[in-house]
């Protein structure tokens, strides 16, 4: 049987204590750690997010402005949107290209 390995990053930021606390207080009540109440409201928050269209736009132009990878915008707006894209994106580099080319003529 497979077992699929969860990549983990170690991420250090701030918070403000009033927020550490009440995240302490839900852990304790729901038998979890902080950093599972905090991975969870993360999870939460970007589920919201990545419905919102005005975002997943975002996120599309910052593929498109090469500021993210392809799998990162995958993550976002699914495989076969996300493929969509990329081939938009390659049309567009050509056409900019044969431009430049037609340019210098």
């Amino acid at each position: 049987m497979y077992k699929w390995m969860v990549m983990t990053r170690k991420v250090n930021f701030r918070l403000p204590d009033e927020l550490v606390e009440k995240a302490d207080v839900a852990a304790e009540v729901s038998h979890k750690n902080r950093t599972e109440i905090i991975k969870e409201a993360l999870q939460q928050y970007l589920q919201e997010v990545e419905d919102d269209e005005k975002f997943k736009e975002a996120v599309v132009e910052l593929y498109l402005d090469d500021e993210i990878g392809f799998e990162t915008l995958k993550q976002f707006i699914g495989r076969q949107d996300a493929e969509s894209v990329r081939a938009s994106k390659a049309l567009l580099v050509q056409g900019e290209d044969l431009a430049d080319e037609l340019a210098g003529l």
